[in-house]
């Protein structure tokens, strides 16, 4: 039995290696088809999720359309704010005059980084709608949608400048000084060039803000109006202003570092220059002994006075640096930013420094830049003003030639004139009916709908279709009176209806009764209602010939002011009539107030009835006489 067993023993053991290869094969093999599943799965997922944000990019958009528009005023607000940020870095360093150090505002230096984060977040989408947004060639008046040449368009523009304003240097390097435990020569390396950085950085910037304003303004989305222009030109000084202010008090800093520099003799005082916040704890830390005799140092005290160096056109910025709060640092470089450009630095001599007699030169030809703009501007609203001079000149020299002509009267030329005047102050010259017919079909209809609302308060209008009322509205013609006028004068026929816009008007009866008429109320009503009529009639068949007296005035309507007002003519009318007479008569609301308002509809039933009746009356005798 032993024999046995251990033989059944030696057959497993044999055995063992093939089962445990199998096994392994076959472990192998479903890990293979889970890796294939897992990845079929990877992709699947990666497939949808694309899928998923695919459809919220946008496609390719129109340059004019309504959103894009109010990106880009979003996007310019948004540089605007950039512009007044970077120059802002430059006042985070000030001057310590007893710890005789320049030191850092950590806090401010925070909050800046957040900003100067949340307007390159704008820039990159402003960027990422470049690659979808269509453009016009204006040399082969063509416009591009297609996407790939929409890329290239841009790539081969102002990506690379976008590209660069977008890096974050300012932010990077300012954060990693703030990570110092103490401001160190090192960090203060790391500031100087992201500082540098900054510059170039901004003027990057200012020129695709200039850009994008001469755009917007040659495409008439922003700055059109003469105080928008004014507003335009102050926003363009102040940032000039700002930027210069901004540099002067820099190149001072580095100028008051410059004599700390030379001020330490020795190796060991190098370290207290750069001071953080500016405390002595870290002073104390170094070296006590050094500290204090760098505390007595003359030379370096002499650093934050106007005879110690030679400071040229920075003496004042050594005193304002050592002012603790950052907002008097900031404003008073404005102001002096803001009068050297207005005085083309003439107050100013630079030291014997190449790059002081440059920055010297910068602001002399900054200021003649915008003195130049500003005349420019000045004489195109002066040219301006002068052709509106110039045209009221030639209308008044026709009227008088034309009055010379017809030999008028003494006081019709007085009433001429008076018209005339209250025409241009009314219109300002400008023909307004050309205005509105150079713009859309559509956008003409919604500007009709939206100004002559005093319409649809005649009460047979008011019941009428839109596209009727949209016809009528087509067809009313400005016109203006002068005091005393007489629109309407009874026993005169009635030629058309009139809709108060502006001024005051009195309607005396045959009965002299009174009545005023102002803003939004109207007179001649009478010939809407027969014309209205007649369009009924004729379509029944039954044309009839309105009595001419039917439409003769009973009441006068004169002037009390001068007055503006819209006037439908009884021709305008007709016409539309003539367009729509089905669609008058189907409406039974307008039958109705037609009958109610012509009292010539009242009584032709009673004269139609005496009529038959003589006619009936007569009968009989005439039958008799034939007998």
């Amino acid at each position: 039995m032993e024999k046995y067993g251990k033989a059944r023993f030696r057959r497993s053991i044999s055995r063992m290696p093939s089962s445990i290869s199998i096994a392994v094969n076959s472990l192998d093999s479903n890990i293979q088809k889970f890796s294939h599943s897992h990845n079929e799965n990877t992709k699947g997922r990666a497939k949808i999720m694309c899928a998923s944000l695919y459809q919220y990019i946008p496609g390719v958009i129109h340059p004019h359309a309504r959103i894009v528009q109010m990106w880009n005023k979003l996007f310019v607000l948004s540089c605007l704010l950039n512009c007044f940020l970077d120059p802002l870095f430059l006042h985070l360093l000030s001057a310590e005059k007893d710890n005789k150090c320049i030191a850092i505002n950590r806090t401010m230096a925070k909050v800046l980084i957040v900003l100067r984060s949340l307007t390159n977040f704008i820039y990159l989408i402003h960027m990422l709608l470049q690659f979808r947004l269509a453009y016009f060639v204006y040399e082969s008046r063509a416009f591009v949608d297609q996407p790939k040449k929409i890329a290239l368009n841009y790539l081969h523009g102002y990506f690379l400048i976008d590209f660069f304003v977008i890096l974050p240097f300012s932010q990077v390097n300012m954060w990693l000084t703030l990570q110092k435990p103490n401001f160190s020569s090192g960090a203060n390396d790391a500031l100087i060039f992201s500082q540098v950085a900054m510059v170039f950085q901004y003027v990057a910037m200012y020129i695709r803000f200039v850009i994008l304003i001469n755009h917007e303004m040659r495409l008439g989305f922003m700055f059109q109006s003469g105080s928008a222009r004014f507003f335009y030109n102050l926003l363009m000084s102040l940032l000039f202003s700002h930027v210069i202010g901004s540099l002067w008090y820099f190149f001072a800093l580095q100028r008051v570092k410059r004599c700390l520099r030379n001020a330490c003799a020795e190796i060991s005082c190098l370290k207290y220059i750069y001071c953080g916040h500016g405390n002595e704890n870290g002073g104390l830390k170094y070296d006590p002994a050094s500290w204090k005799k760098w505390k007595a140092n003359n030379n370096a005290t002499a650093c934050f006075g106007p005879g110690g160096f030679h400071y040229g056109v920075f003496v004042q910025a050594v005193s304002l640096a050592t002012e603790s709060d950052l907002s008097i640092r900031y404003m008073y470089s404005v102001f002096w930013g803001f009068q050297q450009v207005s005085t083309l630095a003439g107050n100013q001599t630079p030291a014997f420094l190449v790059w002081e007699v440059l920055f010297t030169m910068l602001i002399t030809a900054t200021g003649l830049v915008l003195f130049s703009l500003l005349i420019g501007n000045m004489q195109s609203f002066i040219q301006a003003f002068n052709r509106k001079s110039l045209e009221k000149s030639v209308r008044c020299m026709d009227t008088e030639q034309w009055m010379s002509h017809w030999r008028l009267s003494g006081n019709l030329r007085n009433q001429v004139r008076e018209s005339e005047q209250y025409n241009w102050a009314a219109t300002g010259g400008v023909n307004e009916l050309v205005l509105l017919e150079n713009q859309p079909e559509n956008l003409q209809r919604d500007i009709r709908r939206h100004v002559f609302k005093f319409v649809e308060k005649f009460p047979i209008f008011s019941l009428m279709d839109d596209f009727i009322l949209d016809a009528i509205k087509e067809r009313l013609k400005p016109e203006t009176y002068i005091t005393g006028s007489r629109i309407l004068v009874r026993g005169g026929l009635i030629s058309k209806m009139v809709f108060i816009v502006q001024g005051k008007l009195e309607s005396i009866g045959e009965d002299k009764n009174v009545v005023f008429l102002s803003e939004g109320d109207f007179c001649g009503e009478e010939v809407v209602t027969s014309c209205l009529e007649y369009s009924c009639l004729k379509e029944h068949g039954k044309r009839i010939r309105i009595p001419a007296q039917k439409l003769l005035s009973k009441r006068m309507v004169r002037c009390l002011t001068n007055v503006e007002a819209f006037t439908l003519r009884a021709a305008d009318l007709e016409e539309v009539t003539s367009l729509f007479p089905g669609l008058l008569i189907r409406n039974p609301s307008v039958k109705g107030a037609i009958r109610k308002r012509y009292p010539y509809r009242h009584g032709l039933g009673v004269n139609r009835i005496k009529l038959a009746w003589r006619c009936r009356k007569q009968r009989p005798s005439v039958q008799a006489a034939d007998n």
